[in-house]
């Protein structure tokens, strides 16, 4: 009986996928284990094994294709006494269907209509209309867009037919629509106006609008989201809207750790190790995070997780966007392990080679802009952890030393962006002191 191979999902969070290279062709025979296709998720391209032997009869989607759904069949294997060239593709309604677009997302295309749409406007209705929405009956419906046009000409909406789904007005029906009478005009404007400033209720309608305000004169190109991107812009907006943040930040003198650095490097040149700032600081984080273990923690709605380890999650900008690899158990290793994992773990994330486990998780998350001149930011907390650090450029400043006398040190700035539903500002207080005790005195960390 043929074997239907389907679009797996390699990660807990993948919907669809592109099928970047086949490894086997039609006819070729393929065991438990066997290499059959690199897959390319939203973060990385990992290899497809196979998991039952029998022979390629039929490749069903091709590589390059983009957007294939998990669960769809990309092949099919016939099994042993079957004859592989008699297979055949299965059915078009065999493949999973694709979501249904939400209701809001439909309604809101039949925006883009062309402006020469003839508006309909109610003619006997109108009236009624227009009493019926002032006793507080029928809500008018209208997308913002359209909205924000009948505000613009001083439009009655109520006197307005939606041509759209379900009665809903859109743009095409008010571009036309006449301004009513001058001695209801200001009234109905203020109406409209205030109804204009409700946000748009989706992306779909945030992009119309975007559209609609484009200056078309001016130079452009539209380019299609890449599946990181769009990942990428749906983990922080959920990050802003859930995670009330707050940020903490401190100065901190980095003499002892460069000095620290460099004698460090010295003896382990010949082993081509060299250690990097960066290194340094993911291990002051962790051992931080250990020392403070209320901020080592993820809220999860009813309940609050409470780390045992610390993983720190490390900010790669690739060419299609950000991915963060983590340094498992950061606080454990030394130095040089560190420096070993973060350049494995880099290269491999360029490259789009890193394994769901190596970048999904993570206790808390690192990212240092410093060597690009930036002297302080806040980041944006990765869900659904509880808190990121953002490092800033070292450079010399006035500072007071340790015997009171004003001297001249290297001092960078560092800012920790908390989830407050987890972790209270007091805790937050304490972790940033004491990564900045372990930053100063940076023989703490290899005691």
């Amino acid at each position: 009986m043929p074997i239907e191979i389907k679009m797996p999902a390699l990660s807990p969070t993948m919907e669809e996928g592109k099928l970047a290279k086949w490894l086997v062709k039609e006819g070729d025979t393929v065991s438990s284990g066997d290499i059959m296709a690199e897959i390319e998720t939203d973060k990385a391209t990992m290899e497809f094994e196979a998991v039952d032997e029998g022979t390629i009869g039929k490749i069903t989607v091709a590589e390059g294709t983009e957007g294939v759904k998990v669960g769809t069949v990309i092949a099919i294997l016939a099994g042993e006494d079957e004859d592989a060239s008699s297979i055949e593709a299965p059915k078009a309604d065999a493949a999973p269907k694709a979501k249904a677009e939400p209701e809001t997302a439909q309604a809101d295309a039949s925006d883009a209509k062309p402006a020469s749409t003839p508006a309909k406007v109610a003619e006997p209705k109108a009236a009624a209309a227009a009493s019926k929405s002032a006793a507080g009956g029928d809500r008018v419906i209208a997308s913002p867009l359209a909205k924000r046009i009948a505000a613009a000409k001083g439009v009655d909406l109520a006197c307005v037919e939606g041509s759209g789904p379900n009665g809903r007005i859109v743009r095409a029906d008010v571009e036309d629509a006449k301004a009513p009478a001058p001695a209801k005009a200001a009234s109905d404007a203020v109406t409209a106006a205030k109804t204009a400033d409700a946000a748009p209720s989706s992306s779909v309608e945030m992009a119309d609008e975007t559209r609609a305000l484009l200056d078309a004169r001016v130079p452009h190109a539209v380019e299609k989201l890449s599946g990181m991107r769009k990942t990428i812009a749906r983990r922080l907006v959920q990050s802003k809207q859930e995670a009330p943040h707050i940020y903490l930040t401190v100065d901190v003198q980095l003499d002892k750790l460069l000095a620290l650095r460099a004698e460090v490097n010295s003896a382990l040149e010949k082993q081509g190790v060299k250690i990097s700032v960066n290194d340094m600081l993911i291990k002051a984080l962790a051992a931080a995070l250990i020392a403070v273990p209320e901020c080592n923690v993820a809220f999860a709605g009813n309940e609050l997780i409470k780390y045992e380890r610390a993983d720190i999650s490390v900010a790669v900008s690739i060419p299609n966007g950000l991915i963060t690899p983590i340094v498992q158990d950061a606080n454990g290793k030394s130095f040089s392990a560190i420096a070993r994992a973060t350049k494995d773990l880099a290269q491999r994330a360029k490259e789009g080679k890193l394994k769901p486990e190596e970048y999904q998780g993570g206790t808390a998350s690192i990212s240092n802009m410093g060597m690009m001149g930036i002297k302080q930011f806040a980041a944006v907390i990765n869900p659904p952890q509880g808190m990121i650090l953002a490092i800033g450029a070292g450079d010399k400043r006035p500072w007071v030393m340790a015997d009171g006398s004003l001297g001249v040190a290297s001092v960078m700035s560092a800012t920790g962006s908390f989830d407050h539903r987890a972790i209270d500002g007091a805790d937050g207080a304490r972790l940033m002191a004491a990564f900045r005790e372990f930053v100063e005195s940076p023989l703490g960390m290899i005691a």
